[in-house]
């Protein structure tokens, strides 16, 4: 399924098979995840994608040929490919150990071609083996909405109250892990969305609201995923004194003004930036000692528009993905 960038929405085309290249492997795509990023792409709100592009960044494959100097993987295994694609190892984040912040990252379904296709090719350094236990669909979502989440939990620090803004694919799963930590979860969604309310009780939230309302006690830090801007100063008038309010998306329409008394008591507002390999090592592993499990609504690889327009409606309750079995 490929991207040309005329218009939001992808076509379907004969492409030439993948060849590796040195350190690369070539694989044979059995699932992908469906992504508010790939949305992002096309709707032109990420700039200067590769263009014609195959989208798709949380991708689960079975190895079928190694490139020259591949040692991680042997053919036959399951391994899952993440939105970053590649780093320099040079840069000065490169080398303090922030390599998601690389001055000349490339990054899977965006500038290098990712998994809405039968078979694609990636760096074997920056893929993951895939736990056992979870099948393919089911082990999409931890690529991108898993690793992403992780990694923004972490930068919310020890708070045991945590709030988590916009109830989609991240959310699901990292109300599980901080359910595990034991925090305390409160849950906010659109307003009147019964269904994704019940859907975080379900999951562990002790409270669920709406997407404005104020909690019942401060929380001391909040995780938002809705790329919805007017959320930064409602999370920041909900968290407590010191509180961290992170924005975990990669786009995010604009933030309104806000008085400094929102801000004043050393809040902090941040945001994350994509991933490092050591994230999706920890998190990976840390997903079956859990158990996470990821609720997915699936769609045939030829049905990928149709798994757009679903994801861009909102109904969704979890993750969305591609099969190509």
């Amino acid at each position: 399924m490929l991207f040309s960038g005329a218009g939001p929405s992808l076509r379907e085309v004969e492409l030439a098979e993948p060849e590796p290249r040195p350190g690369q492997v070539r694989l044979r795509v059995r699932a992908c995840g469906v992504c508010r990023t790939d949305l992002h792409i096309l709707d032109g709100e990420l700039g200067d994608p590769k263009l014609p592009l195959v989208l798709g960044h949380q991708i689960v494959g079975t190895v079928v040929e190694l490139g020259q100097g591949v040692t991680r993987f042997a053919v036959g295994e399951r391994v899952g490919v993440p939105w970053l694609g590649w780093t320099c190892g040079r840069c000065r984040f490169c080398v303090g150990g922030r390599e998601n912040l690389c001055d000349n990252a490339r990054f899977t379904g965006y500038t290098i071609d990712g998994g809405f296709a039968e078979e694609t090719v990636a760096d074997e350094r920056f893929c993951f083996p895939i736990p056992e236990g979870y099948p393919d669909l089911q082990a999409a979502p931890l690529l991108c909405a898993g690793l992403i989440g992780y990694r923004a939990l972490g930068l919310a620090g020890d708070a045991e109250r945590l709030g988590l803004y916009g109830f989609g694919a991240a959310a699901h799963i990292i109300c599980q892990v901080a359910c595990w930590q034991g925090r305390r979860v409160f849950a906010f969604t659109r307003p009147d969305d019964r269904a994704s309310q019940d859907f975080a009780r379900a999951l562990g939230a002790e409270w669920v609201g709406g997407s404005l309302d104020q909690p019942p006690e401060p929380l001391e830090a909040a995780i938002i995923f809705a790329p919805a801007g007017e959320l930064v100063p409602a999370a920041l008038a909900a968290v407590g004194k010191g509180g961290s309010v992170v924005c975990a998306g990669i786009h995010m329409s604009e933030i309104p003004a806000f008085p400094y008394d929102l801000l004043w008591e050393e809040r902090i507002v941040r945001s994350v930036a994509n991933l490092t390999r050591a994230d999706g090592e920890e998190f990976m592993a840390l997903a079956p000692r859990i158990p996470v499990r990821t609720e997915v609504e699936a769609f045939p690889l030829g049905d990928a528009n149709k798994a757009l327009a679903r994801l861009r409606s909102g109904a969704v309750n979890g993750a969305v993905a591609l099969s190509t079995a």
